[in-house]
């Protein structure tokens, strides 16, 4: 990062325009409208159900309400669900200050990937804002576990993501990605990576309730050993893709994080489960204004988990 960048990075962002879009819920099915406003320093990302009278649910870890298949947001009984693509877009391109308006209880899954999200801040475009932006930046490790499930964060100076899956599947098997995360870098390594599902469990989650709206071109179905709508557009587009959901979590920190964020087979529950533990714990961070340059590395060698590795690390 050079310095005038890290000067640009230290005001808070909004968009300069309202843009909109519209599709269907992956899980209802139900049919949205989705449009972005520019909103003050200080606002947040903050999601407008303009069916409830304009009832307003702040993107924050205290509003989560449940996180089985998709990060869902509630308030005073309000639900808001399957935030994850949108707020990964907006987190990555480093939006602090913006109103999302929805008319219904789900985001328009659109192609499955954040992509769309990212066309409609590219025509909404940027604009700084009069106010600093402050950052989170971690100055303690400290990990989250559930079985071979993990979740870490490390001290770094920048936003750095590494992001690990492993499934018994031909096509799939074991997969990791690890980037700096910055709007470049989510553009050209995530944005595009959709949301996939095993063809095998579509029967039982359709019975719970959910995947309702899940077509072939909303994402990548696998059947016992192929790819039923391919071609993929990464051959490690999985993991790509969990990584993208990975950072629409930790957007619901509420602030632009500074710190390596290493995760092992997690999911939407262990992502909320961490960033509530990250944030309950405040010696694990400091509040700041100013970026840092990345440094230069010490070691070549990762933050990893401080117990024992299982046999799929």
């Amino acid at each position: 990062m050079s310095l005038q960048t890290a000067a640009e990075n230290s005001f808070q962002q909004t968009i300069v325009k309202a843009v909109e879009t519209h599709g269907i819920g992956l899980h209802t099915a139900v049919k949205s409208h989705v449009r972005l406003l520019p909103a003050p320093p200080d606002t947040g990302i903050v999601f407008r159900r303009t069916d409830l009278d304009g009832f307003e649910i702040e993107a924050h870890i205290r509003n989560v309400a449940r996180v089985s298949y998709a990060t869902s947001l509630m308030k005073q009984g309000v639900l808001l669900s399957t935030t994850e693509h949108i707020l990964a877009a907006i987190y990555a391109c480093g939006i602090d200050n913006i109103y999302i308006e929805i008319d219904a209880l789900e985001l328009p899954i659109l192609d499955g990937s954040a992509q769309p999200y990212i066309e409609m801040l590219d025509g909404a475009g940027l604009r700084r804002q009069k106010r600093r932006r402050t950052y989170l930046k971690a100055v303690k490790s400290m990990e989250v576990s559930d079985g071979d499930r993990r979740i870490g964060i490390y001290p770094s100076s920048e936003f750095r993501v590494t992001c690990f899956v492993d499934y018994s599947h031909p096509k799939v098997g074991r997969q990791e990605v690890e980037l700096a995360v910055n709007s470049a870098t989510f553009r050209r390594e995530l944005a595009v990576a959709r949301t996939f599902g095993f063809l095998s469990d579509f029967d039982g989650l359709r019975a719970m309730g959910l995947i309702r709206g899940g077509t072939l071109e909303n994402a990548i179905v696998l059947t016992a050993d192929d790819v039923m709508n391919g071609p993929v557009r990464f051959p490690d587009e999985f993991v790509r893709h969990k990584a993208l959901d990975l950072i629409g979590d930790l957007a619901l920190i509420g602030k632009p994080l500074r710190a390596h964020v290493v995760a092992h087979k997690a999911g939407h529950s262990l992502h909320t489960q961490f960033v509530t533990r990250l944030l309950a714990e405040s010696s694990l961070w400091v509040e700041t204004h100013a970026p840092e340059a990345p440094q230069p590395a010490k070691s070549t060698l990762r933050p990893r988990f401080s117990h024992p590795a299982h046999a799929t690390d």
